[in-house]
């Protein structure tokens, strides 16, 4: 199979709403707008955005990027 045919990652940036954050854990989900499944977050994406922590709640811009345990939120901005 071609891997030109498979669409493994969305390099738009969508947005949504943290769903939880954990930072003693150093994880969370994040709720896209568009209604799709829940977006895993990493404390290192977290951190690589120049943020101290995110909260439930806190509206975010993302890239969608799949790793071998499913789709996970980088490249994080904070919307307005």
């Amino acid at each position: 199979m071609s891997r030109f045919g498979l669409q493994n990652e969305r390099h738009i940036m969508t947005t949504g709403t943290v769903k939880f954050f954990n930072a003693t854990r150093g994880f969370g989900f994040i709720s896209p707008d568009d209604g799709s499944k829940d977006v895993f977050v990493h404390v290192t994406a977290v951190e690589q955005a120049g943020m101290t922590s995110i909260a439930e709640g806190q509206k975010l811009s993302f890239t969608v990027q799949n790793d071998a345990r499913g789709p996970k939120a980088v490249n994080l901005q904070a919307e307005g």
